[in-house]
């Protein structure tokens, strides 16, 4: 598809008008289509580069991801709430996932869990109102022999205990 064109990037949606994919996204999209000989390979790509820009992708932005791989919506929409770490709902800039594996459940996650919405004033799944943090559990973290255990953006906590968890937080700013 050629970026030439702006209304080639605009998708009209009936949620407070058009999204329009940015030159760089753009660009980042079709970069990646060309490390596949289907474009469909590079859908997981594409959600990816629309989520680091903005944080979670819209049903808007599922549309023009779809055009520009010249794949159908349902398909972009199929691969993007398959994954867990794809958000299709706002997020806060750092998203806590806490694991609730069996392994981090005998070590005490609830009592971590417990602490964290108490220093945010939220539960799971919510955001903090300065749009700071947002909470989600998530289904093993991989690293039982540590728990309790956080992942907050790309980074592992291990071994969290609720006297620490504000120091964990604070590194978020």
């Amino acid at each position: 598809m050629s970026t030439d064109n702006p209304q080639s990037k605009m998708i009209v949606t009936d949620r407070g008008g058009p999204f329009i994919l940015s030159d760089e996204e753009q660009r980042a999209i079709e970069q990646a289509m060309h490390h596949y000989e289907d474009a469909r390979a590079a859908t997981i790509d594409a959600l990816k580069i629309v989520q680091k820009n903005r944080r979670w992708v819209s049903d808007a932005a599922i549309e023009a991801i779809a055009a520009v791989l010249g794949i159908a919506a349902a398909e972009v929409d199929g691969v993007a709430t398959f994954y867990n770490r794809i958000y299709r709902k706002p997020v806060g800039r750092h998203v806590i996932l806490v694991c609730d594996s069996i392994g981090c459940h005998l070590s005490g996650y609830e009592q971590v869990y417990a602490r964290i919405q108490e220093l945010l004033g939220i539960q799971p799944g919510q955001t903090t109102p300065d749009d700071r943090f947002t909470v989600l559990p998530v289904v093993c973290l991989g690293a039982c022999d540590r728990a309790p255990v956080l992942l907050i953006d790309e980074d592992t906590h291990f071994q969290v205990t609720p006297e620490n968890v504000a120091a964990v937080l604070e590194q978020y700013a």
